[in-house]
């Protein structure tokens, strides 16, 4: 397929391109789908909304031909759909972005676009025509990469994007995207969406997964509802508002979507950043207090994740000095960081940020081994005592603490990782993309919970892709443009124009640094 394919007239949506009825799967102990039904038409982009474990990755595996149904039946273009495995479904034109990414880091960009269908010429790899195609996908995207840089260098977010770039090329009768936009800024967002009205213009449904509601509204023609594992409503979204949504997926309303703010004193200074420089981007000086919330905005790759994993010592940099409690230190690994009572919530708490096939127990006293052991042993009533502590503190919804962590939801596994820190009895939180792929109503659990740290006299460091989230529970923002920090805006000054137009300040001119929006030259 080329990109001019992508260009044709959208046919009429009378009749339904993929549908599901009665379907049902049971897990030892779970009944993630309880004869649920969906219906999707060629050229429409229909929204699967609920809270995490209402059963919407459990119907995407199952379209997927990861795991058959326990019941029900599928079509797909009046024929019966029941794909073995995942290739069969690919081969049937049903093609999945997944949540969780499925790229091979040691290859390169292009070889994973093209993986198992790599160009040839006289039985070797034709790099040219390999990396020229390549470029087209990933020009579509926005992806600014090289085709041969390796995946294992790219951050989350250009992985995001990377994934979606290697549906573009192949038939696609069918594509679900869950959580797609979770690591973009609003830049990539619409040029995602440009690519998604031009896939459906010519007649592929899309089903969209987004806790991103505002975004559902904008692309979405249709929805679908799901609570507990059960369907709740379909219908049109011009027919109905988000607070309806919210209220049918949560089954209560939420007055609010971020906790109200309260101005807190400011205590003594925490942290000092001075001239930190990243390996690979510019030198940034940044402070932080006790008990405020301080946001970083800025474009994918604009240096954010980098600085705050160098202050973490997860990644080395090439100068600078980090002063805590006014006295300066030496942090070039995690460990140091730790010891000094600085912490990092990763973006990718799945990959980075916990060990997936242990229970909730060991993953909340990982970071504090010292205080649940004696003599190099395991004193396992210390350890369930901090892990009961931490569970029922933080609202960990999970059938016992000797549950695998994997088996949560991605607000309760971010609760099981922010739990581990304060366990460690951490002064400094950086937390970056704290609700990535978290439904509504944990997300507000989340900003309450980082809020009351702070009411607790504790610094936060907030990376975030998403503007609205920042201004709702920060109080103040450093905006990253292309390795620097371009400026700072105070709450009273929070304009998301603003922090925008600072966010593309280092890719137009070399604009001066401001303060609060205002010039400081």
């Amino acid at each position: 397929m080329t990109m001019d394919d992508l260009n044709t007239t959208r046919p009429a949506a009378d009749e339904y391109v993929l549908k599901a009825a009665g379907i049902s799967k049971a897990f030892p102990g779970v009944k993630a789908l309880d004869d649920v039904q969906l219906q999707l038409r060629p050229g429409e982009v229909h929204a699967l909304l609920g809270e995490n474990g209402a059963g919407k990755s459990t119907l995407v595996r199952i379209l997927a031909g990861i795991q058959p149904p326990d019941a029900g039946e599928m079509t797909l273009g009046g024929q019966v759909y029941a794909p073995r495995d995942a290739s069969a479904a690919m081969r049937a034109g049903v093609q999945v972005v997944h949540q969780e990414l499925n790229l091979l880091p040691n290859l390169t960009v292009a070889e994973n676009l093209f993986f198992q269908h790599l160009p040839r010429r006289f039985g070797l790899v034709d790099r040219r025509t390999l990396n020229r195609r390549a470029a087209e996908l990933l020009a579509e995207v926005g992806l600014e990469v090289h085709p041969g840089t390796k995946v294992e260098g790219l951050g989350i977010a250009q992985m995001q994007l990377l994934e979606i770039a290697r549906t573009l090329w192949q038939d696609c009768r069918v594509l679900v995207m869950d959580e797609p936009t979770a690591t973009l800024t609003a830049r990539e967002t619409e040029r995602l969406f440009e690519v998604m009205r031009r896939l459906t213009a010519r007649g592929t449904a899309i089903l969209y997964i987004s806790h991103h509601l505002a975004e559902v509204f904008e692309i979405g023609d249709r929805m679908t509802v799901f609570r507990n594992g059960g369907h709740v409503v379909t219908k049109d979204l011009a027919d109905t508002d988000t607070a309806e949504v919210i209220r049918l997926m949560v089954g209560r309303d939420l007055s609010q979507e971020y906790p109200p703010h309260v101005e807190r004193p400011i205590g003594p200074e925490l942290i000092r950043a001075r001239q930190l420089h990243p390996r690979g981007g510019s030198p940034v000086s940044f402070t932080l207090h006790g008990g405020e919330v301080v946001g970083v905005a800025g474009l994918v790759g604009s240096g954010r994740t980098e600085t705050v994993r160098a202050l973490f010592g997860a990644d080395h940099h090439d100068g600078g000095q980090v002063y805590v409690k006014g006295k300066p230190v030496r942090i070039r690994t995690p460990r140091d960081a730790v010891r000094h009572g600085i912490s990092l919530l990763t973006e990718d708490r799945k990959g980075q940020g916990l060990v997936l096939d242990m229970p909730v127990a060991a993953n909340i006293t990982l970071a504090a081994t010292r205080k649940i052991s004696r003599g190099g042993l395991l004193r396992r009533a210390e350890e369930d005592r901090h892990a009961h502590e931490a569970v029922k503190g933080l609202g960990v919804r999970t059938p016992g603490i000797r549950t695998a962590v994997r088996t949560l939801s991605g607000g309760n596994q971010q609760k099981v990782v922010l739990g581990r820190w304060l366990l460690a009895g951490t002064d400094v939180l950086v937390v970056d993309e704290p609700t990535r792929g978290i439904d509504v109503g944990a997300r507000y659990e989340i900003h309450q919970q980082l809020t009351d740290l702070a009411g607790d006299g504790k610094a936060l460091l907030v990376v975030s892709s998403d503007l609205p989230e920042l201004m709702g529970i920060c109080d103040r923002i450093l905006v990253f443009s292309r390795g620097r920090i371009a400026g700072e805006v105070a709450r009273d000054g929070f304009d998301s124009s603003r922090i925008l137009a600072l966010a593309y300040s280092g890719y137009v001119t070399d604009a001066p640094v401001t303060k609060n929006g205002e010039t400081t030259s």
